[in-house]
């Protein structure tokens, strides 16, 4: 078991912003297109965090052009460039999948200050 844990160890990402549930966090990934890259933004709020140690994944939400889009993030990938808090969430769940139901004002979270 020791075996396992010290060589995750060597591959988690050692800069990773504090996050919780209910922070909007703009998550960058680098795309690959063919035989370019680039670096693509993702901004949302996050609802969910699973796991924990090289599997630690965050759900992040948002909505465009009214449809809510939904990703899974790995947060230790190396496909993730960089992840930053844009402003904190006061929330009193764990999981916050009842946004999914709600639009407009009401799927806001209340901002911790």
């Amino acid at each position: 078991m020791d075996l396992v844990k010290a060589l995750s160890d060597k591959y988690l990402k050692p800069e990773l912003p504090t996050m919780n549930v209910g922070d909007t966090v703009r998550v960058t990934v680098r795309v690959t297109e063919g035989n370019r890259e680039r670096n693509q933004a993702f901004e949302g709020t996050i609802i969910a965090k699973k796991h924990g140690g090289i599997n630690q994944t965050i759900t992040v939400r948002r909505i465009s052009y009214n449809v809510g889009c939904e990703k899974v993030f790995p947060v230790h990938s190396p496909s993730i460039v960089s992840v930053e808090t844009v402003r904190r969430g006061k929330v009193r769940r764990a999981k916050l999948y009842y946004l999914r139901d709600r639009v407009g004002k009401r799927a806001k979270v209340k901002e911790r200050i």
